[in-house]
């Protein structure tokens, strides 16, 4: 069977785009935004929603299956104009599957690839009855600790010479760079999570 199609997007402050306002659209629901305290109204959406669920890592608040509660904490700890605020998907779904395998078709792929790194996974499941039934899922971009609470997304490691030693610059500052808390970015992920995709949905 060939690849089904798998589109992936970041949702970014700086293009003008908020993360709840991806959920809400997704859930064809109505959200309030925090951030712009505006509401996300998407419920003339609704009647092409047929499913959708938030599935979370074990370590995350359970005060998080709310959707308002989840994606306004994800953009909250995010401060930067031009912050990512999560990661977007759009897959269609195999037409051959019946309806009642959708959300268990979706719910394997977010488990094996996402939840269990330690991503929080929104989906849902969007069907017209047309013939091009697929499913968006929105990510939260950040790890979060044992507690449940936000981690950096990157930290600073200091350079370190031949000896272990710390390096210091003319500044008198010491020689570091940022590396990242999670590879989740790497470009690496966009094949194996689409290759990922065409091997649960042919299974």
């Amino acid at each position: 069977m060939p690849v089904p199609h798998l589109n992936i997007r970041i949702v970014q402050r700086s293009k003008g785009s908020s993360a709840v306002a991806g959920a809400a659209y997704q859930a064809g629901e109505k959200l309030f935004s925090e951030y712009d305290q505006k509401n996300k109204d998407h419920r003339r959406k609704q009647k092409e929603v047929v499913y959708t669920e938030i599935m979370l890592p074990t370590n995350a608040p359970p005060e998080y299956a709310d959707r308002a509660t989840l994606w306004n904490s994800a953009e909250e700890v995010e401060k930067q104009w031009n912050s990512q605020l999560a990661r977007r998907f759009v897959l269609a779904i195999p037409r051959e599957l019946p309806r009642s395998q959708y959300a268990d078709l979706i719910r394997d792929y977010c488990r094996e690839f996402f939840v269990s790194k330690g991503m929080i996974a929104d989906f849902a499941i969007h069907d017209k009855g047309d013939g091009n039934p697929h499913a968006h899922i929105l990510l939260t971009m950040r790890a979060m600790d044992e507690q449940g609470k936000w981690l950096p997304k990157s930290r600073k490691v200091y350079d370190l010479d031949e000896n272990g030693e710390r390096i210091r610059l003319a500044s008198g500052r010491w020689k570091s760079h940022k590396e990242d808390t999670v590879d989740w970015n790497d470009q690496k992920y966009a094949e194996i999570w689409r290759q990922g995709w065409a091997d649960t949905a042919n299974r």
